[in-house]
């Protein structure tokens, strides 16, 4: 016999308690979204400035380095789910409320906008006090080294290749939330986020949230001399806020819209919400 306490969610049980968190989100009183975004936007921070200096100084060759840096990385994510919090690129997923008639579009996308500039805040408020902590002048500047060479490379995408790379990011994001409506427990929630967010980040693909957090940085770390020397002559001029905004936040953002509401949400409304047309009796 199935212990249903302790078994996992099926897919169309973690479908209505997706539809369930996405009701709850749209009817959230403003002051609540917004801190709730903040807070998410700083935890997907620590996490990016975690990734940042576990891989500064790897020689394990760039595979190892990453994957185990996808790992790090995955303390955002936990964060947001256990610790509780409101995470764009997640919310996406409020798209499945949305077919079923459970929430009006035009809260989803009031959501969704209060969501993504409180994130922002809770981004750019870690990286103030990452960079007021002297953080990046760690093993002789090597970590801020790192995280300089990360948001250039990120602002010298193509519009495509940012724009495709947001979609496929967010369609691991948001499996990693949807394996969580499957769980029961905290371990579940932990083991169903590390894998999805690792691969993400070990192939390199784009999120905008941590994006708010990584190439803000590099801003901030391209007026130090000393940084800047530790990377050779590296080509800087795409490293401005033009660059940051239009090279890579525009188009990694509308990316990971598309990747999270129609690759994800919209697939699993069509599999377990649709209400499947009724043709009549057989003759």
């Amino acid at each position: 016999m199935i212990d249903e306490t302790h078994d996992a969610y099926v897919p169309s049980d973690m479908a209505k308690r997706a539809e369930a968190s996405a009701m709850r989100k749209a009817n959230r009183d403003i002051v609540t979204a917004f801190f709730l975004a903040v807070q998410a936007g700083a935890f997907i921070a620590f996490g990016a400035a975690f990734f940042t200096h576990t891989i500064h100084d790897m020689a394990l060759g760039a595979g190892l380095s990453k994957l185990i840096g996808g790992v790090t990385f995955s303390l955002g994510l936990i964060l947001v789910i256990i610790a509780g919090a409101d995470l764009f690129t997640g919310d996406t997923l409020m798209v499945m409320a949305c077919f079923t008639g459970k929430v009006n579009v035009a809260k989803m996308l009031k959501s969704w906008l209060f969501v993504f500039f409180g994130n922002l805040a809770g981004a750019l408020a870690i990286l103030t006090l990452v960079h007021l902590s002297g953080h990046w002048l760690s093993n002789h500047g090597a970590v801020g080294a790192r995280a300089l060479a990360i948001a250039n490379a990120k602002v010298n995408l193509t519009f495509t290749q940012a724009f495709a790379s947001g979609m496929l990011c967010n369609i691991l994001v948001c499996l990693a939330i949807w394996l969580c409506y499957s769980c029961r427990s905290v371990t579940d929630k932990i083991l169903a986020i590390i894998f999805p967010i690792t691969a993400f980040v070990a192939m390199g693909f784009e999120h905008s949230i941590a994006n708010m957090y990584f190439i803000p940085a590099g801003l901030l770390l391209k007026s130090d001399p000393h940084i800047v020397g530790l990377l050779d002559g590296v080509d800087l001029s795409n490293l401005t806020t033009s660059g940051f905004l239009m090279n890579n936040l525009l188009p990694v953002t509308i990316g990971n819209m598309v990747g999270g509401a129609i690759f994800v949400g919209t697939i699993y409304w069509i599999l377990y919400l649709r209400k499947p047309i009724d043709h009549g009796a057989t003759p």
